[in-house]
């Protein structure tokens, strides 16, 4: 046994060194690897000089904000809107993924110094470590394959690494969380998923593309986790217990989701966070004000947005409804890591797809979350969890898995 003169001077410089330690949250921040799992893109990035990436742009994600916030890596949304189904708009909904596949590309070759793309978790890590940004992509919106199983593989080869099966409306693989009236739909079309939509979660399953559950009805979540053989993710979704808006998991569909060994990542979206049935209501009365205003007999949102008529009566509308914080974001996480498990919780956005709130409204203001993750008493490992590590560590479970049924 070594003498104790010898080991006090180990202890005291280990504890030093410990105590030392700066935990400030930008040191934190800038510590870790930290990942926003959803965020949408314009299509038209590549041919408008106002939305070029590498420039400080009106988007609430861009280079400059990703490196003014220590944003480090981002799931890129491919997404289509539901329109309805039919030839034409199959091959509309085609040429809009393809256009915006092309527009991450084209990003990452112009920035090629700043920015890269990673097809796999150990490539997200490389390209972390070497300083650059880490640019990943998920489709959102099943509607982006219309009827066709193949385009899944098409998209995998472009990068795609999740895609949800539905957004608003309901498509061909399964019923969406939000009807849309003006499709035709109506509260449920298929009772869950479809046919076409196990055989889509077949065909990601092969190929080691996570099945997203984000957007999708609570029959077709839990029908899709039960029967995805690979871990599934919920990437940009709130708790249902804590604000009862229908985009949110209930306790029931967050558990499915832990034994199936998925990932939920808590959105920061205001209404996903703070919930008010009344606020649909009051906005519809707000914005028919403003149209009244102006003698329209409806209101057009490009005509009169800014307009003193609609500052005045939608600042009113908005004044009754508070916006949700990063406070009101970190109270969702709490909730599904106590439910869920630390390993199982992730962070995202939604940035220009809706997302927003006071305190992280943009990329350049994510160091804002990790601010409230320390007050909160998170050390810097879960923090680290939080922000990248349990998106990766999923990724990875999804390749192994899927490496399994292809031997």
């Amino acid at each position: 046994m070594k003498p104790i003169k010898f080991i006090l001077p180990l202890l005291l410089i280990g504890c030093g060194t410990d105590a030392h330690k700066d935990m400030s949250a930008e040191a934190v921040h800038e510590r870790i690897f930290t990942i926003d799992t959803h965020v949408d893109i314009q299509e038209d990035m590549m041919t408008n000089p106002a939305l070029d990436p590498g420039t400080l742009t009106d988007q609430q994600v861009d280079l400059v904000k990703m490196e003014q916030g220590g944003l480090d890596g981002v799931f890129f949304s491919i997404y289509t809107s539901q329109t309805e189904r039919t030839a034409e708009n199959y091959l509309e909904a085609k040429r809009i993924a393809k256009l915006r596949f092309d527009s991450i590309h084209w990003m990452a070759e112009k920035y090629a110094d700043r920015i890269a793309i990673a097809y796999t978790p150990e490539q997200a890590r490389e390209i972390y470590a070497s300083g650059k940004k880490v640019a990943m992509m998920g489709i959102e919106n099943g509607f982006a394959i219309g009827q066709d199983i193949s385009l899944i593989e098409e998209y995998y080869n472009r990068g795609a690494r999740y895609m949800s099966l539905t957004h608003n409306g309901h498509n061909d693989l399964c019923d969406s969380a939000q009807p849309l009236a003006k499709n035709g739909d109506g509260e449920t079309e298929h009772g869950g998923l479809t046919d076409l939509g196990r055989a889509a979660i077949d065909e990601m399953n092969r190929l080691g593309m996570m099945v997203d559950v984000s957007h999708t009805s609570h029959d077709c979540m839990m029908q899709s986790v039960k029967h995805s053989k690979v871990p599934p993710i919920a990437s940009h979704s709130a708790v249902y217990a804590l604000s009862g808006h229908v985009r949110n998991l209930t306790n029931e569909q967050m558990l499915a989701l832990r034994d199936a060994g998925g990932v939920m990542q808590v959105v920061a979206f205001n209404q996903f966070l703070k919930f008010d049935p009344t606020y649909k209501t009051s906005q519809a009365i707000a914005l028919q004000k403003v149209a009244d205003a102006h003698g329209d007999p409806e209101f057009i949102y490009n005509k009169h947005f800014g307009t003193p008529e609609f500052e005045e009566i939608y600042g009113e509308h908005l004044s009754r409804f508070p916006r949700a914080n990063v406070n009101d974001l970190v109270d969702h996480i709490d909730y599904a890591v106590r439910l869920m498990g630390i390993d199982q919780v992730a962070i995202s956005s939604d940035f220009d797809g809706g997302g927003g709130i006071d305190g992280w409204d943009n990329a350049s203001q994510s160091v804002n979350v990790t601010k409230e993750l320390l007050n909160r008493g998170y050390t810097e490992e879960e923090i680290e969890k939080l922000w990248s590590a349990n998106t990766l560590a999923l990724w990875e479970r999804v390749n192994e898995a899927s490496a399994k049924l292809r031997n």
